[in-house]
Order: C-alpha cells, then structure tokens, then sequence
C-alpha cells in the first residue's frame, strides 16, 4: 500500500469517488509538473455536510469541520486524477473562500480545519501558502469552498 494511502487508512480516511462536475470543467488539470484542482465543497456521498453562512448559520467549529471535509474531498481528487497520491511531491497553493456573515473575521480559523489535515496527511509536504478569503455566497450555499496547487513528481 502506498504511503500517504496508509496515512488516510490509519487516520479512518475514506477517499469518495469523485463526482461527475455540475458545469463544463474538470475536477483536475496538470500542467507542467503543477496540479490545479478546481474548487471543492463539503459534500458527502452528494450531499452538503453543512450549508449557510460561518457566523450566523453555522460556529467556527462546523466551519473548521466543513473545511475539514472539502480537504478530504480534495485528496479524492488528487487520488483519482493521478493514480497515487505518493506522486505529491509538495502542496504549494491553497486559495479558501468562506460563506461568511456580514461581520464575520475568522476565516483562517476556519480553513484551518483544511490545513491542518494537509499536514496531518502529507506531513512537512503537505504545509502550503494560503490565502483565506470572505464571500457573501458561495454555490449552492456551502460554507466553505476550497481549489490546491499541488507539484508533481
């Protein structure tokens, strides 16, 4: 088995097959030794984990979960678009953007829940610059939505 694969397995990490995009895009795309995800939201199985706005509808904690869940959903694509997850030789780019409520300043707390688990699975490859940004409404009312730049080996 490979590694980071060993890493999802003993942390309880079950990898989702990546759904068929609702628009014309692709889930992933490489260019050069470089992968550009598209952006991701906290669906299970279909189905948003949580939906509205960090701030009023939903705590920072939720925020961080639903974070959480779009990393996840995010390494599913990586898996798929490239056959082994091994092949990441470092996270380079995150771009995060939270369905805040009007007032609503703790996005990096939120995403935190994302980056954390970058580094929890791909250890010292998995750390990344980030930017975490506010939006008044993100698609389909999830509260979090996430894209990576990843290089390749």
């Amino acid at each position: 088995m490979a590694k980071i694969e060993k890493v999802l397995e003993e942390k309880g990490i079950v990898l989702e097959k990546v759904p068929v995009p609702v628009a014309e895009y692709v889930p992933a795309k490489t260019v050069g030794n470089l992968v550009y995800t598209s952006g991701n939201d906290c669906r299970i199985n279909g189905v948003l984990k949580y939906t509205g706005k960090v701030g009023s509808d939903l705590t920072v904690e939720q925020g961080y979960d639903a974070a959480r869940q779009v990393m996840i959903n995010l390494i599913s694509v990586l898996k798929e678009h490239l056959g082994d997850l091994d092949r990441v030789k470092q996270v380079v780019k995150m771009l995060a953007f939270v369905n805040s409520a009007d007032g609503f300043v703790e996005q990096p707390y939120v995403i935190n829940g994302a980056s954390e688990l970058l580094v929890e699975v791909f250890g010292e490859k998995g750390k990344h610059a980030r930017s975490a940004i506010s939006a008044n409404e993100l698609p389909f009312n999830t509260p979090v939505e996430i894209e990576l730049i990843v290089e390749i080996e």
